[in-house]
């Protein structure tokens, strides 16, 4: 009898703690993020730098737990063909899976169009946190899309390998 009791707790334990790790995954961590104060950019391909575009309907998430968990939804005005021909184009870009309830970001639709060519990634922000970009995708109808992914600096620090001069200073870390 006292075997039934061991048993049944242990499973309950596992069943609490199973429910609480799927909610902190996919609900837990999240807050949600106003329109950044500068407005959503992408870097000029003439000198490099940051450009605020404009936009409407922005909706963002955000975790604390990672720098690769933030999603965004925007609409602008401006048409890819300007977008291609003013902005640094990401060609490589892959959007990541948002949890199912910001149903804004659909990561295969996404994909999905970047393959097609109805959409185009851009570069909005370098190492906005160490060795992840932001990344804006557009699509041809104007919505806007985006994400943050490791770039070269981030995959080489956290695959072990030499990070080099090429990579900004790690913040906390004295020597690379």
């Amino acid at each position: 009898m006292k075997g039934k009791f061991v048993v049944a707790a242990i499973v309950i334990s596992a069943a609490i703690a199973g429910a609480a790790l799927y909610y902190l995954q996919i609900y837990g961590f999240y807050t949600d993020v106003d329109a950044p104060e500068q407005g959503v950019s992408l870097v000029s391909l003439s000198d490099g730098v940051p450009e605020t575009i404009p936009t409407v309907a922005f909706q963002g998430i955000d975790a604390d737990s990672s720098p690769i968990r933030y999603r965004a939804c925007f609409t602008t005005t401006l048409s890819l063909a300007l977008l291609t021909e003013t902005y640094q184009p990401m060609p490589d870009a892959t959007p990541r899976n948002a949890p199912g309830w910001f149903d804004c970001f659909d990561a295969e639709d996404i994909g999905a169009q970047l393959e097609t060519g109805t959409a185009i990634a851009f570069l909005s922000q370098k190492n906005v946190h160490f060795g992840v970009d932001r990344i804006v995708a557009i699509t041809a109808d104007g919505r806007g899309y985006a994400w943050h992914e490791l770039n070269d600096c981030g995959e080489k620090s956290y695959d072990g390998t030499i990070v080099g001069e090429a990579c900004p200073p790690r913040p906390g870390v004295a020597d690379q």
